[in-house]
Formats: C-alpha cells, sequence, structure tokens
C-alpha cells in the first residue's frame, strides 16, 4: 500500500532544514560538548533535532519520534508510526572541520522502515528512498555495483566509541579484509557510508555497534538500490542489536566468509 506522498515531502523538508543548520554552524568552531570519552555533540546535533521535533508534533502530532540527542535507548515503540533522525551523524568530522556528515532521517511504521532520507548539505546530495519505490540521489535512481569478486572490491567500516576498551575483533576482522579486498575506507558517517554503498561508490559497508539512528534510513537506500543488508550472522539486520553488513548481493557470501574466520559463533550473534 502506497503512503500518502506527504510523509516523503516532510523527510526531505526536515533534511534540508536541519542541512541549512549544518552550514550555519560548519567550521564556525561550535560549542562541542562530550557524551563518552570521544563521544561529541554539538550545538548544530541539539538545534537541528529540535527543528526537526517541533515540525513533526506540529505536522503529525501522534508520531513518535526517536533520535539521537534527546532520547536514548530503544525509545518508545507504541506509536504505529515513528521517525529515527541523527541530526548530524558524523558529529567528530563535523566538530573538526572535516566535510563528510549528514543528517539521516527515516520513517518507519509499523516496525518497518518505509522511508530513508539522508542529505550531505555540503556535497549537496540528497540520497531518498521509499520502499518499493527504487532508490534515488537528488532525483536520478542509483543502484549498488555489480562487483563479484571481493579481491577488486572497495569496501567501508567504521569503528564504534568503545572502540578503545574492546577492540580484538574488529581490528582483527579488519586485518582480514586488507588482505582480501582492493582497499578499506573508514570515512566517520555510516548513514552516508551505506548511501555510498547504494550509489556503487563502495561495493560494501560493514561495522557493527552503530545505533538504530546511525542506519536505518541508509538501509532502507541500500536495499531500494537492489543491495543486500544482514547481520554477522547472516539474520536480518535488527536497529537496535547493532551489526551491519550491506553490499551487492553477489559479494555477500564472500564478506560473510571473512566475518566467520575470525568471529566465533557467540560474537557473531551478539
Amino acid at each position: 500500500m502506497a503512503l500518502p506522498p506527504h510523509y516523503l515531502a516532510t523527510a526531505i523538508e526536515a533534511a534540508l532544514q536541519a542541512g541549512r543548520v549544518h552550514r550555519r554552524y560548519f567550521r564556525r568552531q561550535p560549542h562541542i560538548e562530550k557524551k563518552g570519552p570521544i563521544d561529541l555533540v554539538t550545538a548544530a546535533d541539539l538545534e537541528a533535532e529540535r527543528q526537526f521535533r517541533r515540525l513533526i508534533a506540529a505536522r503529525y502530532p501522534s508520531h513518535v519520534v526517536l533520535g539521537e540527542e534527546e532520547s536514548q535507548g530503544s525509545g518508545p515503540r507504541s506509536g504505529r508510526a515513528r521517525w529515527i533522525i541523527d541530526p548530524v551523524d558524523g558529529t567528530t568530522n563535523f566538530a573538526h572541520g572535516l566535510a563528510f556528515f549528514c543528517v539521516s532521517i527515516a520513517l518507519e511504521i509499523d516496525g518497518r522502515i518505509e522511508i530513508g532520507v539522508v542529505y550531505d548539505p555540503i556535497a549537496e546530495e540528497l540520497f531518498t528512498a521509499e520502499r518499493g519505490e527504487g532508490a534515488r540521489l537528488n532525483g536520478e535512481r542509483i543502484s549498488v555495483t555489480r562487483e563479484m569478486t571481493l579481491g577488486d572490491a572497495v569496501l567501508c567500516t567504521g569503528f564504534p566509541y568503545s572502540i578503545r576498551h574492546d577492540r580484538d575483533l574488529q581490528v582483527r576482522v579488519f586485518g582480514e579484509f586488507l588482505g582480501s579486498a582492493r582497499a578499506v575506507r573508514r570515512l566517520g558517517s555510516a548513514a552516508l557510508d551505506l548511501c555510498y554503498v547504494a550509489a556503487g561508490r563502495f561495493d560494501a559497508f560493514y561495522e557493527e555497534h552503530l545505533n538504530a539512528w546511525d542506519m536505518m534510513a541508509g538501509l532502507l537506500i541500500v536495499e531500494e538500490a537492489g543491495g543486500r543488508t544482514t547481520r554477522f550472522d547472516a539474520t536480518p539486520v535488527d536497529p537496535f542489536r547493532g551489526q551491519v553488513i550491506a553490499t551487492n548481493p553477489a559479494l555477500l557470501a564472500p564478506i560473510l566468509d571473512v566475518i566467520r574466520r575470525v568471529y566465533g559463533p557467540a560474537d557473531l550473534t551478539s
């Protein structure tokens, strides 16, 4: 059943609104606070999320909002419609003046992601997807690569904020991919990494310990671009359990093989 078009229009409007906030603060020494030893929050994060919450409250008062900065954990799940926002995905990049960050917005209805929008305000790239309607970049259709050989693939990954204390398996699997793929990159924004897979710029992305707001929009964009998304044990992605592989269909099996060489059964399902 098709969604009302105003849902996607609202997500796009909100993403562009957040982008204006980003540009206003970027490289202007925004106020920065710490949520953890290496986990940052800026004035742009807070303002963008508050503007989004005001927009949704005014337009859809019965909808739930799950955001990174003003609600933690899984958030309330009782509403039929739930918006999930990361107001600045790539905050560390943003705070250091590195132009690789975005806003990520997803709409979940009855437990299923139906709309995903990711906007990079510096590159002015708007990635959008609606379930069953394909994925687009600035209105043009995009698709994942057709690369079939891991040795010719360019992968992307990220490391969680807990990396200082919990890194052995992640560093080992990173080393395995360095020895198996053409290259592995680490850019610092999971939402954009997923969109780059959808647009054919990366052949695959993998990471664990992500939050729902990091990946929910990007997951739908990858899937609507013809990609596959799974957990490390090949089961469906659970946005509240953190693990994700996103790739074209041909590379999924060899990527899973590499991960299985390092992760034991308990680690795969954690």
